[in-house]
């Protein structure tokens, strides 16, 4: 079963020849080797370039290993760059290359060498990387499947698929298991196995369990907002375990390097300021965290937030969290400030969405508390609520977009339209 990544590949393509090194970012499995030695090679047969021409080297592979050393390295690619015309490099796993953004800067000065490699951790693009590149360095970031992604080999209807989405997520492989057993045994092996090892090895942690506690908070509540105080103060009342602010947040900053989370930060929409905490924190692929949890915890309205969420990440928003500071006269006649919540806060140069996430909205009361905070806002920018009940996309009388969570997400020009 071929699924078509062609959102990247088209990325990918548009970057070709660029002089720049192209970087594919993404958490572990969600297809980026599958990306560069498949699609993106294909591509390149496709128009004509020949296969002496692309160089692949798989790092994570045993039979690759004597690559990992750059003298190595060098010399066979020296041995196969024999002719003029563009060689096309792609190389996967390549923080596994010793010395790696000094071989990258080497090859990419070649005039006739166009570079793709892949990393499966933030780290080797840290600020300190990208320094060295010296700006030669070109990211695109992969995510696991979105549901468009997903349907496009999925053969049941939209429902069922929705259904299996929201329980297994979006990572291609665990589309070859016909079995819900097979699915389950499979997602919950390899958050053990590869997530968490990958990442107590990485950083050298001492005590497994606490990371692994602090994932089972974060699984429980997708999409509250916390912070390391918070999250130190439920290990206390509910672990009984003291575990320092700066711990919990280098253990944050662990889970959001290797992809497996990511945060969305409050924005004062009136004040047009950032406030620095606290966030909130949703898991890149819903497979992994209903396997985190055993399958236990499963409310559709939380894993429709976050698969919104996402789906407006893929489509390459900055997304923040909004609040609106009301001033309100409470029921003893006495001035009070109240703090309104927009879910997501969506920006691409010019472009700004408000978007609510409501599974449903059965009453006029129900209608009127997901948009009061969208009415406040004080601009023109088009505010939008995602339902699970809504029929077609419509505007109520108060300009306010509705839209069904299919419509938005299976059309990726959902918001524009």
């Amino acid at each position: 079963m071929q699924i078509k990544r062609d959102f990247y590949l088209n990325k990918l393509i548009s970057k070709k020849n660029n002089g720049l090194i192209k970087v594919v970012t993404g958490m572990r499995r969600c297809g980026k080797s599958y990306l560069l030695f498949n699609l993106f090679k294909q591509h390149l047969l496709d128009v004509g370039i020949n296969e002496k021409h692309i160089i692949e080297i798989a790092f994570d592979a045993f039979e690759n290993k004597k690559f990992r050393d750059p003298e190595v390295l060098f010399s066979y690619l020296n041995d196969k760059i024999t002719s003029e015309g563009n060689y096309y490099i792609l190389l996967d796993e390549v923080q596994l290359l010793n010395e790696f953004e000094a071989v990258l800067n080497s090859l990419i000065r070649r005039n006739n060498v166009d570079i793709y490699v892949t990393g499966s951790n933030a780290r080797f693009l840290s600020k300190d990387v990208i320094t060295e590149f010296r700006g030669r360095g070109d990211e695109v970031h992969m995510y696991p499947l979105s549901f468009a992604e997903f349907m496009s080999v999925y053969s049941g209807s939209k429902q069922d698929g929705w259904n299996e989405y929201m329980l297994y997520g979006g990572l291609p492989l665990v589309l070859n298991f016909a079995e819900p057993e097979q699915k389950i045994t499979f997602l919950k092996s390899l958050f053990e196995e590869t997530y968490i090892s990958d990442i107590v090895g990485r950083h050298n942690i001492r005590n497994k369990a606490e990371l692994e506690e602090l994932l089972n908070i974060l699984s429980s509540a997708i999409g509250s907002l916390t912070n390391p105080s918070k999250l130190s103060a439920t290990f206390k009342s509910l672990k009984k375990k003291t575990i320092s602010h700066a711990t919990i947040k280098k253990y944050l900053d662990y889970l959001c390097d290797s992809f497996l989370i990511d945060s969305a930060m409050r924005y004062d929409i009136k004040g047009k300021k950032y406030i620095d905490t606290p966030l909130k924190y949703y898991f890149t692929d819903m497979g992994l965290r209903n396997a985190r949890l055993n399958f236990r915890q499963l409310e559709e309205t939380h894993t429709m937030e976050n698969i919104i969420f996402n789906e407006l990440k893929i489509r390459g928003f900055n997304v923040d969290v909004g609040v609106i500071t009301q001033n309100v006269i409470n029921n003893l006649g006495n001035g009070v400030r109240r703090q309104l919540e927009i879910d997501f806060v969506c920006n691409k140069g010019s472009r700004r969405y408000y978007i609510q996430s409501a599974y449903a909205m059965p009453t006029n009361e129900k209608m009127e508390q997901e948009q009061r905070a969208l009415l406040l806002t004080g601009d023109f920018f088009k505010k939008i609520i995602i339902t699970k009940d809504t029929p077609a996309p419509y505007y109520n009388d108060k300009g306010v977009l509705i839209m069904n969570i299919f419509d938005f997400l299976m059309n990726p020009n959902s918001l524009e339209n």
